[in-house]
């Protein structure tokens, strides 16, 4: 239990280190202020411009990779630590290693929370579209990778990157269930982080609806 408190700790101080924040502060703009207010990879974008906004796109996609490669280590750290003196696959024994994959979940889990809900920002952040990237780049690349074409493709027809966004976090879960379907946690997981990740998009979806959502390109916008 110990172990898996300070997976959650570790994982959500990671997530939660505001990437667009920090380098908006670095420029003297409060991100939260400029564009949207949102202190994501697309307003970061908007506001700083594409190569310090890739830059943060890329850091909190890492940050969330990052995450549950900490996660198993700190698993597999703390198994190594407890039995240095028997071997893991001694019947006699009868210990066996750690399910590390929820470790690893379980980090993923905690650095998208951290992302959205920044302690150091008075728990409000961003969406966590880049960060939950990360954590199914470690989790399950191909779920992802479906994702991510669902994303272009929303994007490329619609021209609003919050479309792209709430498509592939309705079809990451699919896909999650399709291709690991005996894998039940990591279906359901995946379920609750889309549901997440398309409630943080509120606003744009009433935007979208009373036609008021920027299009990809504009310099102020309501997106990740």
């Amino acid at each position: 239990m110990l172990c898996f408190i300070l997976v959650a700790v570790v994982a959500y101080l990671l997530g939660s280190i505001p990437f667009g924040f920090l380098a908006a502060k670095a420029r003297g703009i409060d991100i939260r202020t400029a564009g949207s207010g949102n202190i994501g990879a697309t307003n970061a974008l908007r506001v700083l411009g594409k190569p310090l906004g890739i830059i943060v796109l890329l850091l909190d996609v890492f940050k969330g990779w990052f995450a549950c490669f900490s996660g198993v280590l700190i698993g597999a750290g703390f198994f190594a630590a407890n039995h240095s003196g028997l071997s893991s696959y001694d019947a006699s024994t009868a210990i066996n290693p750690p399910p590390l994959d929820r470790f690893a979940l379980l980090a993923g889990i905690c650095a998208v929370l951290g992302h959205n809900y920044t302690c150091w920002l008075k728990f409000k952040g961003g969406k966590g579209i880049a960060t939950t990237a990360g954590v199914y780049l470690a989790l399950a690349p191909w779920p992802l990778l479906i994702a991510l074409v669902v994303f272009l493709l929303a994007v490329a027809l619609t021209r609003y990157v919050s479309v792209g966004s709430i498509a592939g976090a309705i079809a990451l879960p699919v896909a999650v269930w399709v291709l690991t379907p005996d894998n039940l946690l990591l279906g359901a997981v995946t379920t609750a982080l889309g549901a997440l990740a398309i409630y943080k998009h509120k606003g744009n979806l009433q935007r979208l609806r009373a036609g008021t959502e920027n299009r990809l390109g504009r310099k102020a916008g309501s997106n990740q």
